[in-house]
């Protein structure tokens, strides 16, 4: 299984942008997908989750009303729209898979996850 997001960059506070996650996998609506995210000097934190079906979705505090994830399962793909960025929300962000019918139970754990991506940075001035 591998991983590849991308849609990272440079934005003002107050912009948005878009991240892509694409898994490479047979069954990938079979998986449950998570993004998270490590600002320099900090532990990685987790952001948002979504369903194998995309009928449900966790996310931080810190996100909830900015940030919304969703899944195409046609194209092996989930997608992180964040909106009313922060100077703080500036970190490299992580997609991660783990394949499950279950709820959301443990999204917010990363040992809860199996595969990762390689992560895309994004920056946010102010």
């Amino acid at each position: 299984v591998q991983l590849q997001a991308s849609g990272g960059g440079l934005v003002q506070a107050g912009g948005s942008l878009r991240l892509s996650c694409v898994v490479s996998v047979r069954t990938f609506s079979t998986y449950e997908m998570g993004w998270f995210r490590q600002a320099p000097g900090k532990e990685r934190e987790f952001v948002a989750a979504i369903n194998w079906s995309g009928g449900s979705t966790n996310y931080a505090d810190s996100v909830k009303g900015r940030f919304t994830l969703s899944r195409d399962n046609a194209k092996n793909t989930v997608y992180l729209q964040m909106n009313s960025l922060k100077p703080e929300d500036t970190a490299v962000y992580y997609c991660a898979a783990h394949e499950t019918l279950r709820p959301l139970y443990y999204s917010g754990r990363y040992s809860h996850y199996d595969y990762w991506g390689q992560g895309t940075l994004v920056t946010v001035s102010s």
